[in-house]
Parts: structure tokens; sequence; C-alpha cells
């Protein structure tokens, strides 16, 4: 009951937080007060609006909001979503596509259950659409699933994407972004001797701690600096009476949102604080820079806590996936079995959360891969954000993502916008590909 007292304060603090916002800017919008001559009210608005949106939108699921797009036979195409496979944890959906050729190739985006909803992957989404036929893995929040359905751990979640990639079958071609990358390595490997039929054709790993242990971060130093006891102890707890899933033990999402802010305190007060000082100014808008970005990046959900402590201990602390010795049901899964399946890394260069190295890990697992099947990439001066949504993404790491798949799919590469265009490297020696910058194979 303590740790359910926990959760529900914390419920209570995030809603007390909105209602004073709700009633500042209710007060500060009062008729009234405009025949007053004080900047004061304009301020209290302001704040009110910027604090009340910002404490509601923390336990509200985003929608995916995936606009048409105008193809290249110059008609517009209606996107909609629909739940192909259905789980207690998770399920895969596809953006189904109104008028879209048979010939592009499928891609299944693996998200991160990492504290966001796949919506972060909206824009990743949106720029693949026009050239693929896309799904994606959509995470549940942990707070909504009865006790009744059970536990869910690394274990689980691998097993998972093993189910989707058969429901997708061999002709597809998978994406994870970072936190599921080693676990879907390990998915792949696990198919490579369960069902090698059934593996993709190509993976890609983008900004994943494949291990943790080859360049340190914030986050692979907190993984050691604290037992799994205390972890246990700080950070676990049940689910309130509020919800569906009350009981159930969970990482909270509230807690790792905070996590996040502290990272980088400075750069979020004041972002917060430009944009109050905007809708005093009569400058903010309900989808300016400020509100697109925290609509989306303050929207946590909550993790199972067997989820949560499993990555923590045998991803990060015991290097489990790093060291080739992770188990699944029972029976160890060898990376070294991937044999057909070609495997890209993508890295950025200025990644604080998983900092280069950690990712091309993945390739000098796979023993049994030739080298013309494994490709890595280093984007320079990228953040983690910007390697799979941001201008990095759209300019440089897509259209190299294409032509993966294009090259591993028997297909020709989908034509570029002038956006998109980037000229193909040179080859470059084997030497510089923890470092460069180019996309060579290894």
């Amino acid at each position: 009951m303590r740790n359910m007292a926990t959760y529900d304060l914390m419920e209570t603090i995030r809603t007390t937080n909105q209602w004073l916002g709700a009633s500042a800017l209710a007060m500060g919008s009062y008729p009234a007060f405009s025949m007053i001559p004080n900047p004061a009210f304009e301020w209290m608005r302001a704040w009110g609006e910027v604090t009340e949106r910002s404490f509601q939108r923390m336990v509200v699921k985003p929608d995916w909001n995936i606009p048409h797009f105008t193809a290249k036979d110059g008609k517009d195409h209606i996107v909609s979503i629909t739940k192909v496979v259905e789980r207690d944890f998770g399920d895969l959906i596809h953006f189904d596509v109104a008028g879209h050729s048979d010939d592009k190739p499928t891609v299944l985006l693996v998200a991160p259950m990492s504290g966001h909803y796949a919506t972060l992957l909206r824009k990743t989404v949106i720029s693949l659409l026009p050239d693929c036929d896309v799904y994606i893995t959509d995470w549940h929040n942990a707070r909504d699933i009865p006790v009744s359905a059970g536990k869910f751990d690394i274990e689980d979640y691998t097993l998972y994407l093993v189910d989707f990639m058969k429901h997708l079958g061999p002709d597809t071609h998978v994406i994870a972004v970072c936190q599921p990358a080693p676990l879907t390595l390990a998915a792949t490997a696990y198919l490579a001797e369960e069902e090698p039929a059934a593996q993709p054709r190509s993976l890609t790993l983008i900004g994943g701690p494949i291990d943790p242990g080859a360049a340190a971060t914030e986050v692979t130093d907190f993984g050691h600096s604290v037992t799994m006891g205390q972890l246990e102890e700080a950070m676990i707890q049940r689910v309130g009476f509020k919800f569906a899933g009350v009981g159930r033990q969970v990482y909270p999402g509230l807690l790792q949102l905070s996590s996040f802010i502290s990272m980088n305190a400075d750069k979020h007060a004041k972002a917060f604080n430009d944009q109050i000082a905007r809708a005093a100014r009569g400058e903010a808008s309900d989808h300016d820079k400020h509100n697109e970005f925290y609509d989306e990046y303050l929207a946590v959900m909550d993790m199972t806590a067997e989820f949560y402590l499993s990555t923590v201990e045998r991803i990060f602390q015991n290097h489990e996936i790093a060291s080739n010795e992770f188990v699944v049901a029972g029976r160890k899964v060898d990376i070294g079995k991937i044999t057909t399946v070609a495997v890209k890394t993508v890295e950025g260069g200025e990644d604080d959360i998983t900092a280069p190295g950690q990712c091309i890990a993945a390739l000098d697992l796979c023993t049994g891969l030739p080298d013309s099947k494994k490709a890595s990439h280093v984007e320079p001066r990228a953040g983690h954000y910007g390697i799979f949504a941001g201008s990095s993404w759209r300019n440089n790491i897509r259209p190299m993502v294409l032509e993966f798949i294009s090259k591993n799919s028997g297909t020709e590469a989908p034509s570029k916008t002038a956006a998109n265009t980037t000229k193909k490297p040179d080859a470059a020696p084997k030497a510089l590909r923890k470092n460069g910058t180019t996309d060579q194979p290894v």
C-alpha cells in the first residue's frame, strides 16, 4: 500500500498543478481585469496556459496525426491506421496508405519502450510512408493493463518481436530505434535458429545500447552506480486506484520524465520561461515549435517493473547482449547464427544517451555474417533525437537507410527528392568505421 500511496501522491501533485494552471488561466482571462492596465494579469494568464497544458499532456497518449501526402502520381493518398496484431502489452499497427502500390518494401519500425509512446516516431513514420509500407510496434501504458495479464519483461518483449516478424513474413525490413535495438537483434537471432525462413531481409539499428560498456554516458554510469535492490526500492511503485492496472508494479512515467528533464534542466527551464513570455505577448499558438515538441516529450507512459529492472540488470549491468549470453525462454540466443540478414548501425556523433561505439558493437557480434552484409554510419553533430527524427535523419540518414533496404530487397532504390538526395560516398577503409561519417561496409 505504501508504494500505491506514493503513485497516487504523484498523480495528485500532477492534477493539482494542472488545476492551478487552469485557475490562473481563467483568472487572468477575466474580462473585468482588462480594464486594469497591469501586465501582471497577462503574465498570470500566460503562466496558467503553459502550466495547465504541460501537466495535462503528461497523462494523454498523443494522436498519430499522420497527414495525407501527394505521391508521384499527383494524387492525395489518405493514411489510415489499423491494428493487425493485438496483444496485452502492445499491438502491431499498420499505416495503410490508400492507393499505395504493392511494390513498396515492407518496413517494421520497432519503437522504444523507454517512457514515451510509439508516437515519438511520428516524423520517422511520415518520412518513410512515400517509399515504404510501414508497420510499427505500439506499446501499451502499463498502468492501463490489468494485473491478470501477467508479467512483461525483456524476454517477453523479445518474443513479441519474434511474433510480429513472423506475422509480416521474410520480405520485411526492420528498423529498431534506441532501446529496442539489442532486443531486436536478439529476436532476429532467435528466428535464425527457430525459423530461419521467417527472418527479415535487413535490420537497421539506430542509436541502440548493444554494448553499453563501449562508451560511457550518464545513462550507463547510472546503471552501474546503484544496486538492483536500491533501484527497486527507489523507482518501483504500484499503480493507484484510478487506473485499470491498479496494483501492478511499474516504473512510473512521471519518474522517467523527471530523469529526462534533470539531464538538461537549464535548457528546459529556459524553454518554458520563453514560452510563457510568448504567450503573454500573444505570440504562442497550439502548434508552435514549443508545443509541437513538448506535447510529445511530456506525454509519458509507465513501464512494467519487471521490464525496467531486467533491462537495467541484464542489458546495462550484466551486458548479456554484448557478451552474447542472452537467454530467452530458457534457451541461449546466439547472435552469431545470423547469417543472411543484412545489418546496418546508425549512431549520432553527439549522442549523449547512446554514445558512438555502443550500437556498432552489433556488427562484431554477427560473426556468421559476411562483411558485405554489414554497414555502419556515424552522423556528425547529431544528437540522440536527430538520428531518427531531425534534419540529420531527413537529409542524410533516411536516404542511406532506404538505399540499404533497396540493396537488400532486390529492387531499385526509391527516387529521392532534392531535399533528401545524398551523394553515395566513396568506399572507406575498415579502420575508419568507428568515427567516420560515411556509410560503408565493414
